[in-house]
């Protein structure tokens, strides 16, 4: 079946989660896990984690308790589209996809969809950069069109951004085999053929489309490698060699699953063997020179985004070790040595969560397109401190916890008559928790802090978004340090006038206190928050 049979469906309206099951179904993408060809990626066993997380975000923009958060009014187009496919149109649009991204990962740790709407929005500010330069409207046209495709059916979009690289000493224009960078190698009247590897592309087997975006700053010699462009992940020539999502491959737990058996993330490497792509969904090719500015405004956006997926699962880690400390008979408002780490678990949480709060109150509109970027500084300080503080977030929950959370017999155990009924006599500790709700809690904190999921969150904290190395560079060269300099120079009545030629005053903060000095009427305000959920 080819993308564009396979595309034909209704549009115009929100998707249900059980829609977009269905709509997997129309594709045909070259998918191998764990070695094997899968024939049907909305029946893989080892990829419906991934597809229950996918389907949450669409079911939360259909609950009438939700919807207000989850979704938001385009103004370009006056129409209702998901969350995760809006443009920041104000400071109030990023407060509440902060929430909503929170609130989708509380329910299930990673929604993945939201690396979407932090692509839409780089790509939207860079268009609109490249027809300034141009005197042009092509480029905000050509998204424009596309942008409207993509919410009209309310898809969801996998991030092709990072490279395999190859040789991280050279450019892409240096390596010995080009094709650890995707790249143009044809071109003419139609479109244009690319041809590369891209690594760790997030829930790629089961999103509708893929965009591909440079991974670094480009030079003119690497002109090539400057690409960026929309295609459907069964185009051929596309392979997707992907991991499972989650842990559905170890045995069944009786009774209800843990919680990564029920929702997880798969991880990609994306072969493009000669590729086509059409004009149309081409939105820079050999455009060399606006390469970073495209990789820096994903990466804000996705720093901010990332906050919000960390908290949510931040508040998983608060909720369990709360009930691991009733289940073992304590509470933590009457004993300070577990009361001590719960509040520290809740001061990394809120605390990393405040930076993106105010990355979006201090947001400002892009020059070019208008859309609203978040601070840069508090993005990245942000996200640097939950990339950090994740292993301190598993050591804090294992604290309070206690070693059970480990040594617990198996499983099976709790249906042993030979040993069942001493296990749930003896492994009781308070009372009025039952032996298999404390085993229940415990076996959902090792799964999310001491398994292979455990670890994988640690790494994906760690390196999603960029490397911490990539932050602190980032707060460094926005951080606004010459009016500090400034001021403190002011106060030693030293008369120094201000000197562009200085490393250390080059950057000054702006006045602020709102998206443009005063909110204008009309602007879109933060959601009330939703509760019970």
């Amino acid at each position: 079946m080819t993308h564009s049979e396979s595309a034909a469906r209704p549009s115009g309206k929100l998707m249900s989660g059980a829609e977009y099951r269905e709509s997997l179904r129309r594709y045909r993408p070259t998918v191998y896990v764990d070695g094997e060809l899968i024939e049907s990626v909305a029946d893989a066993p080892t990829l419906q984690p991934g597809i229950n997380a996918l389907a949450v975000t669409y079911d939360f923009a259909l609950d009438p308790a939700k919807a207000r958060l989850m979704t938001a009014r385009q103004s370009l187009r006056g129409q209702t589209v998901n969350r995760m496919l809006h443009l920041n149109e104000s400071a109030g649009d990023l407060l509440n996809k902060l929430e909503a991204v929170r609130i989708l990962c509380q329910e299930t740790g990673c929604a993945q969809r939201y690396l979407a709407h932090d692509a839409l929005n780089a790509i939207h500010q860079v268009s609109a950069r490249i027809d300034d330069a141009r005197g042009s409207r092509e480029h905000r046209a050509r998204f424009a069109a596309y942008l409207e495709d993509v919410q009209e059916r309310d898809l969801s979009l996998g991030i092709a951004m990072t490279d395999a690289k190859g040789d991280r000493s050279q450019r892409p224009h240096q390596q010995a085999n080009p094709d650890t960078y995707v790249h143009v190698v044809d071109r003419h009247g139609t479109g244009i053929v690319i041809s590369g590897t891209k690594a760790i592309v997030t829930g790629a087997p089961y999103m509708h489309e893929l965009l591909v975006m440079p991974s670094r700053n480009m030079s003119a010699a690497d002109a090539d490698f400057a690409v960026c462009c929309a295609i459907p992940v069964d185009a051929p020539g596309l392979t997707i060699v992907a991991r499972p999502a989650g842990r559905p491959g170890e045995k069944v737990e009786h009774g209800a699953a843990l919680f990564s058996r029920r929702y997880g993330q798969s991880t990609a490497v994306v072969i493009f063997d000669r590729v086509f792509v059409p004009w149309e969904r081409v939105f820079f090719a050999g455009e060399w020179e606006h390469s970073g500015s495209l990789t820096y405004s994903y990466a804000t956006h996705h720093r901010h985004s990332c906050i919000a997926a960390r908290a949510g699962f931040g508040d998983l880690l608060i909720g369990a070790g709360a009930l691991m400390c009733e289940a073992n008979g304590f509470d933590p408002g009457r004993k300070a040595s577990l009361r001590e780490p719960m509040v520290e678990l809740i001061k990394i949480t809120e605390g990393f969560f405040a930076c993106g709060v105010a990355a979006s109150v201090y947001a400002m509109p892009d020059e070019f397109s208008g859309g609203f970027m978040p601070d840069p500084v508090f993005a990245n300080i942000g996200k640097l401190l939950l990339a950090t503080q994740i292993y301190d977030m598993h050591r804090l929950a294992h604290e309070v916890s206690g070693g059970l959370i480990v040594a617990l017999p198996g499983p099976d155990e709790d249906h042993n008559p030979a040993t069942a009924a001493t296990l749930a006599e003896v492994l009781r500790a308070n009372p009025d928790v039952p032996y298999d709700k404390r085993i229940e809690v415990a076996r959902f904190i090792e799964d999310l802090t001491a398994s292979y999921q455990g670890g994988w969150y640690s790494v994906i904290s760690l390196h999603g978004g960029g490397s911490p190395a990539a932050m602190k560079q980032e707060i460094w060269r926005n951080y606004p340090l010459g009016s500090k300099v400034e001021l403190v120079e002011r106060l030693l009545d030293r008369g120094v006038l201000h000197d562009e030629s200085r490393a250390i005053t080059r950057n000054r903060q702006p006045g602020r206190c709102c998206d443009a000095g005063c909110s204008p009427p009309g602007q879109a305000i933060m959601t009330p928050i939703v509760t019970g959920s």
